[in-house]
């Protein structure tokens, strides 16, 4: 909104505003995020060595990890996992080994607000693409079963419950997401619950697609447990692969405002569960007025999970893991933006 509003009109103005509800079509409403955090990614890696040995194929987030970012003021960690290592078979129990140590780094991340079990799957196992006509689309509904009867009574846990799902059509994951959500609430969690769109969940490509876009397949989407936000990832690149420089300072505003209008018209709200740029000038710009964006749009964007960081990032360009105890430069515009969210 632009210019201001006549001292007579005020009055007015203000009652209007007061009905409006958050969420609404009608306007946006800039409100700090609720969560705010990173990825500690490295329980996910080498998915081609299944079961893989824990310390050296992979490895668990621990609090030595994430200490950085809470002091930071970070709230918020999307820890990925790989479905495989947690229940290697379908439709079966859970590994107790593997589960232990997704227990212990939890654990460890107690300090958080908010841990986000990630299952970074692409909506598949074992490399197979779930579908109902395969018959194998049962399975993830099966697995959060299992994973929410065991981080129920653990309400600062989410459920993210598949990462980037692709080459899936959105309505075939649609009805795969909502028999997963309906399972989750069967066993009486009530936690929040994170479903992603296919396409990778790119904010940039929600309208794609026409009548199988995520826009389209996912309006009025069904949580009987009313407690679940959408996850969209955006990253700034030419392509928003993640894997490139920042294409502009501005990129952000114009690859989300779309689904930012479809969240408000679904009165949804989302999490940016994946976003993130490397130390050009360009890059730390597109950052700072990504995350300016989501605030300013914070009636439907709860929360951002930077990607990412973890012990075993190395020299990663995107990567805020410290080196050396030295801050990266991506995570200074960070501390910044979380520093404004406590102001008065």
């Amino acid at each position: 909104m632009t210019g201001l509003i006549p001292f007579a009109t005020a009055p007015l103005a203000m009652a209007v505003a007061l009905l409006i509800p958050v969420g609404s079509s009608d306007q946006a409403q800039a409100i700090p995020p609720r969560y705010y955090g990173v990825n500690l990614a490295s329980a996910e890696f080498a998915p081609d060595k299944v079961p893989g040995k824990a310390g050296k194929d992979y490895i668990y987030p621990t609090a030595a990890t994430a200490a950085p970012f809470r002091a930071m003021g970070m709230n918020s960690v999307r820890l990925p996992v790989l479905w495989e290592r947690l229940q290697p078979t379908p439709n079966a129990p859970l590994d107790p080994a593997e589960l232990a140590r997704l227990d212990a780094s939890v654990a460890d991340l107690a300090g958080f607000q908010q841990v986000i079990l990630d299952v970074h799957n692409y909506a598949r196992y074992h490399g197979a693409l779930l579908s109902r006509t395969d018959g194998n689309a049962t399975a993830l509904p099966d697995l959060w079963t299992r994973l929410a009867t065991h981080f129920k009574n653990r309400p600062k846990v989410a459920f993210g419950i598949m990462n980037e799902p692709w080459k899936i059509e959105a309505g075939e994951w649609r009805t795969i997401a909502e028999d997963t959500v309906a399972a989750i609430r069967r066993t009486g969690a009530r936690n929040l619950v994170l479903v992603p769109g296919t396409r990778w969940s790119g904010g940039h490509s929600w309208h794609a697609g026409g009548s199988d876009s995520n826009a389209s397949a996912l309006a009025s989407f069904n949580d009987p447990g009313r407690n679940f936000a959408f996850e969209i990832h955006q990253y700034l690149d030419h392509d928003s692969s993640g894997s490139h420089s920042c294409s502009g300072p501005k990129v952000a505003r114009a690859r989300l405002e779309g689904v930012t209008r479809w969240l408000r018209q679904q009165n949804a709200t989302a999490v940016l569960g994946e976003f993130g740029g490397d130390q050009s000038p360009t890059c730390l710009a597109a950052l700072d007025d990504m995350l300016a964006y989501l605030r300013a749009n914070g009636d439907v964007w709860i929360g951002w999970n930077y990607w990412a960081a973890g012990d075993w990032w190395g020299d990663y360009p995107y990567g805020i893991q410290p080196a050396n105890g030295k801050e990266k430069p991506q995570a200074t515009v960070l501390r910044r933006h979380i520093a404004s969210y406590r102001k008065p």
